[in-house]
């Protein structure tokens, strides 16, 4: 499973393609879910880029995204602060 929750807030497990043509959920590899982003891995604009993303997938401020763990890898760990939306692919999971 590609995330999991801690009380009301999901732990994300995410492998990062970055410089791709739009930034998208893509499939589930494994115990992750790849997405693609248009920044380049360089400078954290990758993470800086990946942050927003969520903000604006779950509804949440860039200060509600944090990076748990792998902030220099493609495989990184998130946790999204009391989200206010939940993207389909988590919805379709009951907790």
């Amino acid at each position: 499973m590609f995330y999991e929750w801690n009380d009301n807030d999901p732990l994300l497990c995410l492998k990062v393609q970055p410089k791709a043509s739009n930034d998208e959920f893509c499939d589930i590899t494994g115990n992750s879910l790849k997405v693609r982003i248009t920044a380049p891995p360089a400078d954290g604009k990758a993470n800086q880029h990946l942050i927003k993303f969520l903000a604006r997938q779950f509804k949440v401020s860039k200060s509600q995204v944090t990076i748990l763990s792998g902030e220099t890898n493609r495989e990184k760990r998130f946790r999204i602060s009391s989200p206010k939306l939940l993207p389909s692919f988590i919805l379709k999971d009951n907790r």
